[in-house]
């Protein structure tokens, strides 16, 4: 009957739109019948093709679907009866066979209460957490614990390669790939292992952590291994701080971004010969080796008006010696190297809007790391730190040749797309003027009666946090962009000349 209403509906609405085919009521009502359809085939197929008892067992679904109880791996679940999973649900003469969980992922998690995500502490696989059949199929498979593909293989076999394109990139003709990406993702990883978040071993499901990992495969007492690393010992130092685990532009798997000496294979700038298994540096200790290089960044920390307490011990504390995945050579990213001291702040990353330059693009963006002249290491004071970006003035030099664009006078480094990619706000300011609505101040309105004198102080932390917040527009104390954060100035509407500021 449902199916024969909507096709006389369909036809009357056809006959009464038809000088209109392109009216958009006509095009609203056609949608509509469109989703009705869908609906209504949706509803249709989960309509069991004969009606079953209720009490039906296992063995009478096996009569039509013995298929899926034979195949290389068989869930274990299918000896425990097709109803462990499945409930058969009859109205009159309609069967409907239907999951026991509103959700797949809850029919899994009955008896794998161990994969739980909301149990786990860590970084857990993506789509571990709600939606076990990305991967699984939950009845039969060829390749074992049920996975729908190999994850071995290439982009089109390959299981792991359905979300990930680690090691389908064209590097280039210096360019490397490790040939363990050959023998298949579960060489080095174990997909649902976690463990204490920050540690390597966990928030990439590794099978163990390197240099043990790698050992398994490169023998630390290889000659040849030997010899590339100019007889330096090796084999307790983590492989990860040279080498890209999977591909490089780059020869013999070397990380992006290296620092020189050790591109150019200079070791004895700063290794003397090892004594007894361990490391000998050319300097006294660290700080004394890098400063007969870096001594402009030696007087900086010394000299600087805001001192970095960070800068003032090792350098690498924070940097790496040898290379990195990212310029100026920090040991683990651009923020998480400063959230290390910063708890603080690593503290908002739990919010959920966050300003890009801080949990993104890294805290230099607006901090100088070693010291400099203004509160809190910021580059520059007040708005114009912000307007950097954001003002009307903004005007980024681009780099053509490292298809980079630069602020802060060259200082800090952009991807060339970064503006659009991120939908960095331009504000429309004329004389101060025009955020967040027109000739509404961003900056000390001043004393009309003394223009000497600032009426109301104000810059773009008054309304903003530089961080994070839970609500959108990053606005202070994680308000909400509305009249009533507003009125925490304006208290009268009429005339939104009045301010309250709180001072």
């Amino acid at each position: 009957m449902l199916p024969h209403r909507i096709w006389f509906l369909k036809k009357v609405a056809n006959h009464r739109f038809a000088s209109h085919g392109d009216h958009p009521l006509a095009i609203l009502v056609l949608i509509l019948f469109a989703l009705a359809g869908l609906l209504f085939s949706r509803a249709s197929a989960a309509v069991h093709p004969v009606p079953l008892d209720p009490k039906t067992d296992s063995a009478k679904c096996i009569e039509c679907h013995e298929e899926k109880s034979k195949g290389k791996f068989v869930h274990s679940a299918i000896a425990m009866g097709c109803l462990s999973c499945h409930q058969v649900r009859t109205n009159r003469d309609i069967t409907h066979v239907t999951l026991k969980t509103v959700v797949p992922y809850k029919v899994c998690l009955s008896c794998h209460d161990d994969k739980d995500a909301t149990k786990i502490h860590g970084h857990v696989h993506p789509p571990a957490v709600r939606d076990c059949l990305t991967c699984h199929d939950p009845h039969t498979s060829d390749n074992k614990n049920q996975l729908l593909k190999a994850t071995s293989g290439d982009k089109k076999d390959n299981l792991c390669l359905s979300c990930h394109d680690i090691g389908t990139k064209v590097l280039g003709k210096d360019g490397s790939r490790h040939a363990a990406l050959d023998m298949g993702c579960e060489t080095c990883h174990i997909t649902h292992k976690t463990g204490e978040t920050g540690k390597a071993e966990f928030d990439f499901h590794l099978t163990k952590a390197a240099p043990a990992l790698c050992l398994d495969c490169h023998d630390a007492k290889s000659a040849d291994l030997q010899k590339a690393h100019q007889n330096q010992p090796f084999d307790k130092a983590d492989c990860l701080t040279c080498h890209d685990p999977h591909e490089s532009a780059a020869p013999k798997l070397m990380n992006k971004f290296l620092h020189p000496p050790f591109a150019d294979k200079q070791c004895d700038v700063c290794h003397a010969a090892p004594k007894d298994g361990k490391v000998v540096l050319t300097q006294a200790d660290v700080k004394s080796l890098c400063v007969t290089c870096h001594d402009d960044k030696a007087k900086l920390i010394e000299n600087a008006k805001v001192q970095h307490p960070g800068a003032a011990g090792d350098c690498t504390d924070c940097h790496s010696p040898h290379s990195s995945r990212q310029p100026g050579l920090p040991k683990t990213n651009a923020v998480d190297i400063c959230l290390g001291c910063h708890s603080e702040i690593a503290d908002l990353a739990k919010k959920s809007v966050h300003h890009q330059p801080a949990f993104g693009l890294g805290c230099a963006t607006c901090h100088t790391p070693h010291g400099g002249d203004n509160d809190h290491l910021l580059r520059a004071k007040g708005n114009a730190l912000c307007l950097e970006c954001h003002g009307p003035d903004s005007a980024p030099q681009k780099l053509e040749a490292e298809h980079v664009l630069t602020i802060f006078n060259g200082q800090i480094k952009l991807p060339e797309d970064y503006y659009k990619k991120n939908r960095v706000v331009i504000l429309p300011l004329r004389f101060g003027l025009g955020h967040p609505v027109e000739s509404h101040p961003v900056g000390d309105v001043m004393d009309p009666a003394n223009i000497a004198k600032v009426k109301n102080h104000m810059t773009c932390m008054t309304c903003h946090q530089p961080h994070a917040s839970a609500q959108p527009g990053l606005l202070v104390k994680d308000q909400q962009n509305n009249m009533a954060f507003c009125d925490t100035c304006h208290k009268n509407r009429i005339d939104m000349r009045q301010v309250t500021t709180g001072e």
